[in-house]
């Protein structure tokens, strides 16, 4: 079975197929020559990844699925949710959504956030969203060296370690991105 994950990004193929069953071959955007950008134009994540796997399920007809992240913060009303990667301007840089964020937060008390994962799936007309979400907080400074993105300032409930300074194979246990895709290997294991 060949199943499309509607990215670009080589390295998220290689770590999801890596968990898959033998029998299912994960191909990239790039494996199958898209090379675009689909515009997410939704309003949601759920419906952004929907976005992305129609077009793709319109033109090639495989089963196909994609994800969409973000993270919303309470005192911020949930944002900056679906502008998570383009917070601070359209150029999608990290150290400027994450300059942003904690001149946002400066006046707050209450910092809780949770990261958000939305997986959506369809294969011949079978529709499946799988979600994750892993609830912490927004330190006041930065900490760590791993990860990316918000990584440095999302602190995980429980734990007193940022994401960025927890090795990859703990944040994995736990983080949003994780959980939805462990969903989606079950799902296309049975």
């Amino acid at each position: 079975m060949t199943l499309i994950f509607a990215t670009h990004n080589p390295n998220k193929v290689k770590e999801i197929q890596a968990l898959l069953p033998e029998h299912i071959q994960l191909k990239s955007l790039i494996d199958i020559g898209y090379v675009e950008d689909i515009e997410e134009y939704g309003s949601t994540m759920e419906a952004n990844a929907k976005i992305k796997v129609e077009a793709i399920v319109k033109k090639y007809n495989y089963p196909c699925f994609a994800d969409d992240t973000g993270l919303e913060v309470e005192a911020l009303g949930g944002k900056p949710g679906i502008k998570s990667a383009r917070y601070a301007g359209e150029d999608k840089n990290d150290d400027a959504n994450k300059r942003k964020l904690l001149e946002d937060l400066e006046q707050f008390k209450d910092r809780s956030a949770r990261f958000k994962t939305v997986i959506y799936y369809k294969n011949q007309g079978v529709e499946h969203q799988f979600t994750g979400i892993c609830e912490g907080e927004i330190t006041k400074e930065e900490s760590g060296n791993h990860g990316f993105g918000y990584d440095p300032i999302f602190k995980p409930k429980g734990y007193k370690q940022t994401f960025a300074e927890m090795q990859s194979d703990q944040k994995n246990k736990i983080s949003h991105r994780s959980l939805a895709f462990q969903q989606l290997i079950e799902f296309l294991k049975a």
